[in-house]
């Protein structure tokens, strides 16, 4: 397996679980049994279960630009240590801008944002032989 489909790999899996403490956070706030019937009013989360929330729809979005590029690059043969470097990068970015984003820590959100981008930008760049 290379660096890129690895990362890809672990960045999928780390998607995957981010659903499980703000998921947790509507039982505590809400009751388990309006958590897996039918609630008439949505249950409010805490704010901090919010702000995970939506880092991991943030996450899923960019999953998608990210699973691509990766196997653009893999499929085409144009891996490099770059590329590598880039998934590995861009994992970190994932798991940083989540934590940031769950604590409001606004700027270091926006940067760990920045961060993973500019990888995805490596990738497509590499892959179109801009790189």
């Amino acid at each position: 397996m290379t660096m890129e489909l690895m990362y890809l790999t672990w960045v999928a899996l780390f998607t995957a679980v981010m659903w499980m403490p703000y998921a947790l956070n509507r039982i505590v706030v809400g009751g388990l049994m309006n958590v897996v019937g039918y609630p008439i009013d949505p249950i409010t989360l805490s704010d901090w279960a919010d702000r995970m929330k939506r880092a991991h729809s943030n996450a899923i979005e960019n999953l998608v630009v990210f699973a691509v590029l990766v196997f653009v690059v893999h499929l085409s043969g144009t891996s490099t240590e770059m590329t590598a470097m880039a998934c590995m990068v861009y994992f970190w970015s994932r798991v940083g801008h989540f934590v940031v984003y769950t604590l409001a820590i606004p700027l270091v959100r926006t940067l760990t944002f920045a961060a993973g981008f500019a990888c995805q930008v490596v990738l497509g760049s590499t892959a179109l032989g801009m790189m």
